[in-house]
Parts: structure tokens; sequence; C-alpha cells
């Protein structure tokens, strides 16, 4: 499985997830929203992304903010699978405005 680093990994992002850093060996996103319901139910959409992807956030929300960090654990990297979560986050995120 590819690994990404700080060099690749904003032309696997791409433009559509430029809302993405790279963060001692994962990549970040903090989202905010007008408030915690908006806030939560991006979560459960998130949460879904999630499960068909079989590959999850480590993340926390307070109030009508979330932040997102995206690793892959099992191969203590970032990977496609992490590329591929924050694109799907990214671009749900931007709908919503």
């Amino acid at each position: 499985m590819k690994h990404y680093n700080a060099a690749s990994i904003f032309k696997a992002l791409g433009t559509h997830a430029n809302d993405w850093q790279w963060d001692a060996g994962c990549i970040k996103t903090e989202l905010v929203f007008k408030d915690f319901k908006t806030a939560f139910d991006f979560m459960s959409k998130v949460a879904d992304m999630a499960e068909k992807l079989g590959h999850h956030p480590d993340w926390k929300n307070s109030y009508n903010r979330i932040s997102i960090s995206l690793r892959t654990h099992d191969q203590n990297a970032v990977t496609a699978l992490d590329v591929a979560l924050a694109k799907q986050i990214s671009m749900l995120y931007k709908s919503l405005k």
C-alpha cells in the first residue's frame, strides 16, 4: 500500500481537499458549522462514509467544531484510504456551504 509524506500528500489530495494539513505523520482538518446539530449531522454522514470504506477517523467535536485526524493505524502511515476519506469529507463539507 502506498504511503504518503509531507511532500507527496498535497498532490494526492488535490484541490478538492485543500483544507487538510500534514501534521506529524497524519493529515488533519478542523471544520466549523453553524451550530452543534449541524456538526453532529455531518459527523453522522462521515460515519456512514467511514463504514463503507472500512476506515475510521480520529476526531473530536466541541459544539460547532469538528477536528479530524486521518492515519492508517495498521500501516502507521497516511495511505490511499486516508486520501479517499479526506476527499469525501471535504466534498461533503463544501456541499453544505
